[in-house]
């Protein structure tokens, strides 16, 4: 956690007035200043809070990483509902809430109030109004069924016609294009309703087609071409801006993590002007909990990191987490959370503005509770100078200047 000690604020007395020591600054690489970071953001009609989101990422990001929890305040380990399961071992929230897309856009969605994805609709949307009113970022992914028969994202449940043409029909001349701008549609819908009880517009991460580079999903590189996923990619980013006039988002790019070089990260990078946010997705190269993991992940997250730098982007670790089940895997390293992930997120002047936990859910967690194994290494990893919860961030939806 960041701060100071009483040490750091006493200034010794001198008999020359001395300028004060500068730290040396990286020529190559430049951080926006308050005046000019709206020119970096996607949106260039983004509203106040939304630029103000991106330049405290941006900035932040030299001091610390903010915490962040899929479902944090609907999915629970054990069930057991309440304050957020980090809040409970913590003491502090999370300082990002994750949320889906997924059910706001299913099909079954009819906007009655007795119709189950209606309703959870209605939940997501509080969570994130609750989360901006206490000071949290939020950031939503989206699972979204393939277009044919809207059932379900994983190609493991598709006839092979689906998996080889689902991503191909929502291109700009498929025969499901339509059906994908209801689809933005409904997603411009919420976002434009999206308010706090400042009454702004509430900003949030959008990550579309995560984890890309795999096959397990119907938008994965299995089933389309570069070419074709920038061209979705980059339809979807100007029909909510431009047409649909959404002007909250900051847009997330998020392969997982096949990749070990820039060349391979951007194969499929739809450009400068259409992403805010450069990150990735890691479960694999954690789950051995071992030192060889952990370099690994590390240098793949420097790849993400440098490129961000250079390209004046916030960089991500957007999903991450060891799962430790109570009726199977019960082990975690005793130092998983304090030193393999956070050297993950830290080591080799790696500069991330977020990392996000998968949610807990039933007998299984990435985030402790009190009395579980691991609970004790996490609140060291709470500690640590650059790990941020909630109660860690100031302000992110103004710009001190």
């Amino acid at each position: 956690m960041l701060g100071c000690s009483n040490d750091d604020a006493f200034i010794p007395e001198i008999e020359e007035q001395e300028k004060p020591i500068e730290e040396p600054v990286d020529e190559n690489f430049y951080y926006p200043t308050p005046d000019d970071v709206s020119s970096y953001l996607v949106d260039q009609s983004a509203t106040p809070e939304t630029i103000a989101l991106f330049y405290n990422l941006k900035i932040n990001s030299q001091k610390g990483f903010i915490v962040g929890q899929q479902d944090a305040f609907s999915s629970f380990y054990q069930n057991e509902g309440g304050e957020s399961d980090m809040k409970k071992l913590t003491g502090s929230d999370p300082g990002i809430l994750g949320s889906d897309f997924i059910f706001i856009t299913d099909d079954q969605n009819n906007g009655q109030a007795s119709n189950w994805f209606y309703q959870q609709e209605l939940n997501v949307t509080q969570d994130a109004i609750s989360a901006y009113n206490k000071g949290m970022v939020n950031a939503f992914t989206w699972h979204f069924r393939e277009p044919y028969e809207g059932k379900s994202f994983y190609t493991s449940d598709m006839s092979d016609f689906q998996k080889n043409n689902a991503f191909k029909s929502i291109l700009p001349d498929g025969e499901n294009h339509e059906y994908y701008k209801e689809k933005l549609q409904k997603i411009a819908q919420v976002a434009n309703n999206l308010k706090g009880e400042d009454g702004e517009l509430i900003p949030f991460i959008f990550r579309p087609f995560h984890e890309f580079d795999g096959d397990f999903f119907w938008w994965g590189a299995a089933y389309s071409t570069p070419q074709e996923f920038k061209r979705v990619w980059q339809f979807t980013v100007t029909y909510l801006r431009d047409e649909l006039n959404v002007h909250n988002i900051l847009y997330a790019y998020a392969p997982d993590n096949s990749y070990t070089t820039q060349e391979a990260y951007l194969e499929r990078y739809p450009g400068d002007e259409y992403v805010d946010i450069l990150a990735m997705d890691n479960y694999y190269d954690l789950s051995n909990q071992q030192g060889s993991g952990v370099d690994l992940a590390n240098s793949k997250l420097k790849v993400v990191s440098d490129l961000a730098l250079e390209k004046v982007k916030i960089a991500g670790l957007s999903e991450t987490g060891y799962f430790v089940d109570s009726n199977e895997n019960t082990y975690i390293s005793p130092v998983f959370y304090s030193s393999y992930l956070y050297d993950v997120l830290t080591a080799n002047e790696v500069e991330v503005g977020f990392m996000m936990f998968w949610l807990n859910s039933g007998s299984t967690y990435t985030v402790p509770v009190p009395g579980t194994a691991g609970a004790d290494d996490f609140i060291n990893f709470d500690e640590q100078e650059r790990t941020l919860l909630l109660q860690e961030i100031n302000n992110m939806y103004t710009i001190s200047k």
